[in-house]
């Protein structure tokens, strides 16, 4: 008979941080199916849109950043708008070039400047 040696402890666990699901929010062809007034659930939304659509990194033009939105909602600029004051895109004080964020989870409102 072997012996085998103790266990190591396990590590604690971690916190469950219920992850606010936007897969419902998407109709079967991709597209949003209405903004969420809510703003915990919008802003899992706008976390989710800025990730997908947008690299980090890369400066867009704000044809690229409509166009981009187009594709989701007929409401584009209602949804560019809450990205920038979300702080998951910042612009230009000219409003021509947007630039994906690494979103801290706060926002202030403030229209961070890319350049």
């Amino acid at each position: 008979m072997t012996s085998h040696p103790p266990a190591a402890p396990a590590a604690p666990a971690a916190p469950a941080v219920p992850a606010a699901p936007v897969a419902d929010l998407f109709a079967a062809d991709g597209r949003l199916k209405a903004v969420p007034r809510r703003a915990a659930r919008r802003e899992a939304l706008l976390a989710h849109l800025a990730a997908t659509l947008f690299e980090t990194g890369r400066t867009y033009r704000e044809s690229e950043v409509n166009e981009a939105l187009k594709g989701v909602h007929e409401d584009f600029p209602a949804l560019r708008r809450y990205l920038v004051t979300g702080g998951f895109l910042s612009r230009t004080k000219d409003g021509a070039a947007y630039r994906r964020q690494q979103w801290t989870g706060t926002s202030g409102g403030a229209i961070p400047a890319v350049a």
